[in-house]
This record gives structure tokens, C-alpha cells and sequence, in this order.
């Protein structure tokens, strides 16, 4: 028995911060101190604060140490391990408190005070390479369950009373496809799992993969005695290293248990599992790409119908869900479809995983009720705006996506609301932007990205996507005119009508919904010849106020390309014929003398 737990983050962004290099500290200074048999060293997947990593947690007390460094380790275990006394600097601050020595919990934090973690209850709590300890929060009881006391019916009748979604995007009612696939019969059928996330900013599924590989397993095994299916395939993109490494681990480990192979449970039940690497192609997270893609063949989506739940993989029926869709049903098997559907709201049930990044406070993985308004998410959970900047809109759905302005901050989060004001749910990516932030210019990355990403077999997708890129990029240099955004409006409609897939049929989505709600930022780039946040460089001039400067030369010593003239202790000017734009002036000036325009 142990005295004492140290759970470090092992997920991908604290190990990118030396979470690894903290583990192998924390192990050496415990075992120079003799502590090695009192207090157990436990890496875990993500808390979900990542902008606060390293972390680290010592139970019993529940002390949250963020931003941990190798240098910190040594007084930790000489001071809390060995001597009991919490080393309060270290400590997120919202965990001290004020009035007493006591150490808030974790769940008394803004940031987790109004998150509900279903599809997350593991991450940050269990070893997930470690079969024992996810058995030790009642894993795999779902499996025996449904193998010992439920028909295939049951466990879809179940799915379908829960009101379970699909969470990597369209929202399709899970138990409905598990029905599709189940009342067609034939002699092989399949079970795929989509792990290919690939929007910008989005990294949900990896993170459960990473913290709690073994329910997406459990799940996948119980879907496949739901439609039965005795294979499955899990479609993970190859740039995730660390949950593929554990994704097999967790594998290997359940085939050892006789969760995974031959008559599971004793029940005449056969499923096995194997992993199959994308090579990062974002059309593969269509599922009749993805399903291409797993046969061997270039990742290119196919006419539909057949659905896949007719002919899918190897000409099959196959279902497709999502990580975080796999996620949630152990937890309504084991607890009821009643349990699931009191979360959420009406037509949107259960919680939704939510990827925040941008600019906000509290950046991480966020897990809410469905229904929850964007201005909980935004303000108590992720912090606010950092800088006293204002917000100026959410980005959801990534490249499928659209942008919520400001105005609609207050709007119930949940697949109709945000289908309603032009957006969608997508995986879960939120991207906040603040004042600073152009729309036109965010309009033109999403659609750079798919121009890239397009597999290029239907022309409207393939061509469509490229003209509405120049078409913005006209936009940012200000060589636009008001008819060539009439022009940019119709193709957008036809790209969304006419696309082969999904990818093509949503991509116009963060163009359509910019010219909504910023239509007039637009008109700027195109009748003013000005970008009103001062992004695009080619509407931008970067100026020197005079009765400002102070003549240190700084800024004429930084400037890469000599664009700044003037001579010491006079002001300086800009020579905008040379000037590239780089800002690197602005960042060194210490008297807030050169301002962008």
C-alpha cells in the first residue's frame, strides 16, 4: 500500500511541456529520499487545463501543482512528500485558499465547477496502459452486461432510448445506425471507429485515446454484438503517437484478458480489434473515405447510397462513430438510457467535449452539458478574454464550421441552435477570437486548409474551393471589387450544392457565415481599402507618431530590412516602400511609439 499518489499529465501537451522529464525526476528523487515504496508515481492521460502543464495532483490532499519544473521536484518531495507541507507556490492558484491552510478541490475551480465529465471521467485519473486500473472504475462491467443479460435488440434499444448522437460532426442518432446495420444480414460485418480528427485546434479524441483507451475498446466490443460484427477497426491518424502506442498496449492487454478474441465472457461472443494509421488526409474523416482508406485505397469518399450500413468496408455493413461518441456508451449501458437523456437538452442529449483554444484564458478540454449557453463556456469555464480584450467570436466546427458573433454569445450550445445561426457542431474544436481578429482573414485559412485537403475527385470541390480562396485573397489585398463578392456568395451555394462529401458540401460554411454577421468588415477590405483589425498586411501601414518617438534607434536596429530611418534622440519615420509589415518594430518599441493603421 502506498501513502500517497502523484498523478502527472502524460497526455501530448504537458509531455511537449516535460512531463516525462518531471516523472523521471519525481521517480529519482523519491528513491534517493526512500519514499520509492510509500509513494506511487502514476502518468495519466489529460486533466484538461493544458495551458497550465506540467501538471501534477498528490492524493490524498488533492493538490493541483501546475506548470511544474524539473527544478521544482526536489522541494516537493522534500517538503510535501516527506514532511507533509503543501508547497503553495507551486499550486494553481485557484486551489489556494485564502482563509485556511486546507487546499481547494479541483472541482470547486472555475474551470471545473460546471463541467460534467462522462466521456472524460477517466483522463487525469487512471494509468491508461494499466488494464487493472480501468477494471477498478468499473471497466468492461458494460461488456458483461450486455454478453450476460442484454439481446443485440436490448443493447440498441437502449443506445436508441438514450438519445445519444453522433459527436464527429452530422449528430446522426447513434442507436438508428446501429439499427440500419443490425437488420442486415450477412456473413461479415464490421466496426470501424473514426480517430482521424483533423480540424484545426481540435484534439478531444486524442486525448480520450491517450487517458482512456479501453472504453473506445469496450464500446466497440458492444456495438459489434449489437449488430454482429466480429471485427473492428480504429482509423487513428499517425501524427498521434502516443495514443496509438497506447491504443495497442490497451489492445494487447485486453486480448490477455479474454476481452478481446474468441467467446468473450463465456458467451459465444467473437470480436477482435485492429488499429489502422492514417496518413493525416482530412477527407479520411468521411466515412466512406475513411472506409477506402482502411481497404488499402487512396482516401476518396464514395456516392452514397449504399450507405455503409448496407456496404461499407469490404463491401460490408459497417458502422462509423467517434471516439467520444464510443465513450459515452459503457456509462449508458451501465447507468440506463433514463440516466444519459436527463443531460442536455430536448433534442441534444448528454454532454459534449469541447477542444478550447484561441484566445481565452483557460485554454484546454472542456466537457459540458449539451444546451450549455457559449458565454458559460467562454467566461466562467475558459476564463474570459485575456489582455482586457473584448470577444468578438467563436469558431466551431472547424473548417465544416462557422463563426458565432458576439451578438448570439448567450446561445444554448447543441446541434440545432448552432445549425440555426449558420454554424455546426462539428467534433468540438471552439476557437475564441477577440477585437484583434479579422474575419475575412479567418475565412481565408479555413479555405487555404481545404483547398489542401480536397481529395480532388468531384470538380465543384476540387475547383470550387480554389476560386473562392483567390476570390478572398483578392479581399485581403484590397483588389477586390462589391461584385466580386456577389460572385463569391453564389459559389458558395453551388459548392455547398453540388460536392461529392461532406468536406465540400460544408467547406464555403466559415465564408457564408462571415459575410452574415461581418458583412461589413468586408466591405471595408473592398470599398475602403482597410482591414479594420490591422491583420491583412497588404490593407496595413505601420507608422511611427513623432511626438512619441524618443529617437533610441531601437526599432532601426531590429528592422530586418532597413525600412526605418532617422538619426539618435530625433523621431524616426517608416519608409513604407521597404517595409515588410513584421511588426518586429512595434514589439521591440518600449514608448508604444509605432502603431499599426
Amino acid at each position: 500500500m502506498y501513502r500517497s499518489h502523484v498523478l502527472v499529465c502524460g497526455g501530448t501537451g504537458c509531455t511537449s511541456s516535460g512531463s516525462q522529464q518531471i516523472i523521471e525526476a519525481l521517480e529519482s528523487e523519491l528513491k534517493q529520499s526512500g519514499l520509492e515504496n510509500e509513494v506511487k508515481v502514476v502518468k495519466t492521460g489529460c486533466f484538461g487545463l493544458c495551458a497550465l502543464g506540467p501538471i501534477m495532483i498528490v492524493y490524498p490532499e488533492g493538490c493541483f501543482y501546475s506548470e511544474v519544473k524539473t527544478t521544482d521536484i526536489p522541494e516537493i518531495v522534500n517538503e510535501h512528500l516527506l514532511k507533509g507541507r503543501i508547497v503553495k507556490r507551486l499550486l494553481y492558484q485557484e486551489t489556494v485558499a485564502e482563509d485556511s491552510a486546507d487546499v481547494k478541490s479541483l472541482n470547486e475551480t472555475q474551470f471545473y465547477a460546471k463541467q460534467h465529465r462522462v466521456a472524460l471521467r477517466n483522463c487525469g485519473v487512471i494509468n491508461p496502459e494499466n488494464i487493472d486500473e480501468y477494471i477498478g472504475v468499473d471497466g468492461y462491467q458494460a461488456l458483461g452486461k450486455v454478453l450476460t443479460e442484454m439481446t443485440p435488440q436490448q443493447v440498441i434499444d437502449t443506445v436508441l432510448a438514450s438519445g445519444l448522437r453522433g459527436r464527429g460532426g452530422a449528430g446522426f442518432p447513434t442507436g438508428r445506425k446501429w439499427s440500419f446495420a443490425a437488420a442486415n444480414e450477412a456473413p461479415q460485418k464490421y466496426v470501424c471507429c473514426n480517430a482521424d480528427e483533423g480540424d484545426p485546434g481540435a484534439f478531444m479524441d486524442r486525448s480520450v485515446l491517450e487517458g482512456d483507451p479501453h472504453v473506445v475498446i469496450e464500446a466497440m466490443a458492444i456495438a459489434g454484438y449489437a449488430i454482429g460484427a466480429s471485427q473492428g477497426y480504429i482509423y487513428v491518424r499517425a501524427e498521434y503517437p502516443i495514443a496509438v502506442h497506447r491504443l495497442q498496449v490497451a489492445i494487447n492487454q485486453a486480448r490477455e484478458y479474454g476481452l478481446l478474441g474468441k467467446n468473450i465472457f463465456d458467451s459465444g461472443f467473437d470480436f477482435d480489434l485492429d488499429i489502422r494509421l492514417g496518413a493525416g488526409a482530412f477527407v479520411c474523416g468521411e466515412e466512406t473515405a475513411l472506409m477506402t482508406s482502411i481497404e488499402g485505397h487512396r482516401g476518396e469518399p464514395r456516392p452514397r447510397p449504399p450507405f455503409p450500413a448496407v456496404k461499407g468496408l469490404f463491401e460490408s455493413p459497417t458502422i462509423l462513430n467517434n471516439v467520444e461518441t464510443y465513450a459515452n456508451v459503457p456509462q449508458i449501458i451501465l447507468k440506463g438510457a433514463e440516466w444519459f437523456a436527463s443531460m442536455g437538452t430536448e433534442k441534444s442529449k448528454g454532454t459534449k467535449v469541447f477542444a478550447l483554444g484561441g484566445k481565452i484564458k483557460n485554454t484546454g478540454l472542456v466537457e459540458v452539458p449539451m444546451g450549455t449557453p457559449l458565454r458559460e463556456i467562454i467566461e466562467d469555464i475558459g476564463g474570459g478574454i485575456p489582455n482586457g480584450k473584448k470577444f468578438k467570436a467563436a469558431q466551431t466546427g472547424g473548417p465544416s464550421g462557422g463563426c458565432i458573433p458576439a451578438s448570439l454569445i448567450d446561445t444554448p450550445i447543441d446541434y440545432d441552435n448552432l445549425l440555426e445561426i449558420g454554424s455546426m457542431m462539428g467534433s468540438g474544436g471552439l476557437i475564441v477570437m477577440d477585437e484583434d481578429t479579422c474575419m475575412v482573414d479567418i475565412a481565408k485559412f479555413f479555405l487555404e486548409f481545404t483547398v489542401d485537403e480536397s481529395c480532388g475527385k468531384c470538380t465543384p470541390c476540387r475547383v470550387g474551393t480554389k476560386r473562392l480562396y483567390e476570390m478572398l485573397d483578392k479581399i485581403t489585398r484590397g483588389t477586390a471589387t462589391m461584385e466580386d463578392l456577389d460572385k463569391m456568395e453564389e459559389l458558395c451555394y453551388y459548392i455547398k450544392n453540388n460536392s461529392l462529401c461532406g468536406l465540400g458540401q460544408t467547406a464555403p460554411n466559415p465564408v457564408l457565415s462571415t459575410l452574415r454577421y461581418f458583412r461589413d468588415e468586408y466591405e471595408a477590405h473592398i470599398i475602403e481599402k482597410r482591414c479594420p483589425a490591422g491583420v491583412c498586411k497588404h490593407l496595413m501601414q505601420i507608422t511611427i507618431l513623432e511626438d512619441k518617438c524618443k529617437g533610441c534607434t531601437l526599432c532601426a536596429r531590429t528592422c530586418p530590412v532597413g525600412a526605418i530611418e532617422g538619426s539618435v534622440k530625433n523621431p524616426h519615420k517608416i519608409n513604407q516602400d521597404k517595409c515588410i509589415k513584421c511588426g518586429a518594430c512595434m514589439e521591440k518599441c518600449k514608448f508604444g511609439a509605432i502603431i499599426k493603421k
